[in-house]
């Protein structure tokens, strides 16, 4: 998927009407009928204006009173979805208000937010009737319709299906390419020792410490603990520590793949795993590097078990 539309805060929109300004109970703020403050600093109207459903792009800070609890200042993303709102006031009315190339601040009675969350989820500073608000500083950069949206997340599902599809081939064509001769467990895990050692073998509680490379099936290296490796192939990490990886076997929240794959294997041993996603990364991926149904390559030596 080319973009990926994560909504950082999900928010209410409702078509209100707005009336004109009101007397304001803050200053150099407007307020609506219903109870909402903003304020405009830059207006563009004839910039696409914001509908139900859309999906905002921008920069946005979120402060309680003076309290800033959220930014992404300098790193416009996606911000926000247009949909209805939970009470009169909400930044729901707000956002309707805006178009491309406006920047506002909306002031929402703190008060009105308290009716629709648990208490827990209010700011400790929070007082009832104390006059509080929460404070929106949005600059909306552009808009991801409704109808943009549903296109690119059913072109984005289409093309996860194929790579569902397309793996086992993709496994298939890497043995044949590379001369495997052992056979697939029946997860679908391949596991080749290259070497074998003589020392612990590891099991679940024991302490095991290894280098790894691990690629994707093309060849490309996503993670590793040796630096010449990381810096032969132009992905060292600057600050990265490059040392000999230690985990606790079973219990340290690996892939599966990789701990059923070096699982009664002894010190010393060198192993090649070939995992399929199922026991990787499965339909989620990992980062930018891994994405979704992709088997994995890990080569471990295992340096000692304690």
């Amino acid at each position: 998927m080319k973009q990926h539309f994560t909504v950082v805060a999900a928010f209410v929109i409702a078509a209100l009407a707005l009336t004109s300004c009101h007397k304001t109970d803050i200053p150099g703020f407007k307020k609506t009928s219903t109870g909402l403050h903003y304020k405009f600093e830059t207006q563009n109207p004839d910039g696409q204006k914001v509908q139900d459903g859309d999906i905002l792009y921008g920069e946005m800070v979120v402060r309680f009173d003076s309290i800033t609890f959220g930014s992404n200042a300098g790193q416009p993303m996606p911000i926000m979805q247009a949909n209805p709102g939970r009470f009169d006031g909400d930044i729901a009315e707000g956002l309707l208000m805006m178009h491309v190339g406006d920047k506002a601040t909306f002031a929402i009675d703190a008060d009105a937010w308290a009716t629709v969350v648990q208490p827990n989820q209010m700011p400790p500073q929070y007082q009832k009737g104390a006059g509080q608000h929460f404070y929106y500083e949005i600059r909306l950069d552009s808009i991801i319709t409704k109808e943009q949206a549903d296109a690119e997340q059913k072109r984005f599902m289409e093309e996860m299906e194929q790579r569902k599809q397309n793996e086992p081939t993709l496994i298939d064509q890497y043995v044949r390419d590379n001369n495997i001769k052992v056979q697939p467990d029946e997860d679908g895990l391949y596991v080749i020792v290259t070497k074998r050692g003589n020392g612990p073998v590891v099991a679940t509680g024991k302490t095991v410490e290894v280098n790894y490379t691990g690629r994707l099936l093309d060849g490309k290296l996503f993670d590793t603990s040796v630096e010449s490796v990381a810096e032969a192939e132009g992905k060292h990490i600057d600050g990265r520590e490059y040392k000999p990886f230690t985990y606790v076997a079973g219990k340290t929240g690996l892939i599966k793949g990789w701990d059923k794959g070096v699982s009664g294997l002894p010190a010393g041993s060198q192993v090649k795993l070939v995992i399929p996603s199922a026991m990787g990364y499965g339909e989620r991926g990992a980062g930018a590097d891994i994405p979704p149904y992709s088997p994995l390559v890990f080569t471990i030596d295992i340096l000692s078990v304690k």
